[in-house]
């Protein structure tokens, strides 16, 4: 493993996804997890988020549809939030979510519409 991505991954993981959610999975680690965990910090996190050839931002709309495309409910609420925690504004999502549904499939855009109005509810909730 290499210690300085693994860092850089576990530092971006955390701005995106928030503490309490990155906090969880890293104390539910197991013998049998521990690579993977580790895997997905230092590549998917440190290696291509860490890129910088792509804001945060832009990373986020992208996830957002091709989680919707691949029918990730729940990965596509942790990333919709993430995508509030990296600047998306309101009308971006709405914009992205529009283009979901005809790029996808209206039942993607309905799901992803579900989801998003539940986490924004939530939001402003409180919760």
């Amino acid at each position: 493993m290499d210690k300085a991505l693994y860092d850089k991954g576990l530092s971006i993981r955390t701005q995106v996804l928030g503490e309490d959610y990155v906090n969880q999975n890293i104390n539910n680690i197991t013998d049998f997890n521990r690579h993977f965990q580790e895997m997905v910090t230092e590549y998917a996190w440190g290696g291509v988020w860490g890129d910088e050839a792509l804001e945060k931002k832009t990373r986020s709309l992208i996830n957002l549809g091709m989680l919707a495309a691949l029918n990730r409910p729940r990965e596509f609420e942790i990333h919709f939030r993430g995508a509030l925690n990296n600047g998306c504004s309101k009308e971006e999502l709405r914009t992205v979510l529009e283009q979901i549904a005809i790029y996808c499939g209206m039942p993607a855009g309905i799901e992803a519409f579900r989801i998003a109005r539940r986490v924004l509810d939530e939001i402003e909730a409180g919760a």
